[in-house]
């Protein structure tokens, strides 16, 4: 996600595991960190040996290097504005062994600026992103600015974010992304201009409770009627974390958005 400068916060580290210790990951102590949404974000995308993959707003580069541990020989690419993060993933990729271009930029730059840096229109085959998705009208900002920038959303943060997505990715790529459940009706809006084929998957975080996130998968230029698929649910009723969700963070099980 996209967060503050390197002064917003003093780059006391720590180093985790994840994918059942598969991918180490050294990140910030203070201001967001690395959760589920990004684990499973990157079970939901759907990228094949080979392939270009871009994740826009990618902090330390969860998402984006839990694919390419699954998929393997990927064309990585790390897009992140915050200097000091970007220089977090690019030492996250050296040290799990994964080739990966990481670009210091903004999401919202103008199509030239994304040329610049590699990115030019109509080459990337899959797009993962999770952009920052709290209404700033109905949340109070976190004082740390590193946190409340990965987190706080401005009224066009998404249109923004889908439209480079859009300008990037090849006719028939594939953009997954998540986001919060309340704000399923911006998400449709967003994804109506250029995409299609949608598949939308709820994510609750208890059994019986409304869904905390969607994750959709969507087609640059795609035609299919938009598919709703079982809801995920992390704990099940006994409060307990699911088995399922346990194999998909331990990086044995994938999300049926990622599968063809």
């Amino acid at each position: 996600m996209n967060c503050g400068r390197m002064s917003d916060f003093t780059l006391e580290l720590t180093e985790d595991a994840f994918l059942g210790g598969q991918l180490l990951l050294r990140q910030p102590k203070a201001g967001h960190r690395v959760g589920h949404d990004a684990l499973l974000l990157a079970a939901s995308c759907r990228a094949r040996t080979g392939e270009r993959v871009v994740e826009l707003g990618a902090g330390v580069g969860a998402a984006g290097l839990a694919v390419a541990k699954r998929v393997g020989c990927l064309d990585l690419v790390l897009v992140e504005i915050n200097p000091a993060l970007a220089a977090l993933a690019r030492d996250n990729a050296k040290a799990n062994g994964i080739a990966a271009q990481i670009c210091e930029l903004d999401v919202t730059a103008p199509a030239q600026t994304f040329a610049a840096a590699g990115l030019p229109p109509d080459g990337a085959d899959a797009v993962l992103m999770n952009p920052p998705f709290n209404d700033a009208a109905r949340h109070r900002a976190s004082p740390d600015q590193a946190r409340a920038a990965a987190h706080m959303a401005q009224p066009a943060t998404l249109q923004h974010w889908v439209a480079a997505a859009r300008r990037i990715l090849k006719s028939g790529g594939v953009l997954t992304l998540i986001w919060r459940a309340d704000g399923l009706s911006e998400a449709l809006a967003a994804l109506d201009h250029g995409f299609g084929s949608l598949a939308v998957l709820p994510v609750h975080g208890d059994a019986g409770k409304p869904a905390i996130r969607i994750l959709i998968r969507a087609l640059k230029g795609g035609r299919a009627p938009t598919q709703i698929l079982p809801s995920l649910m992390l704990n099940g009723t006994s409060a307990q974390p699911d088995t399922y969700v346990t194999e998909i963070l331990a990086g044995r099980r994938v999300l049926p958005l990622a599968i063809p």
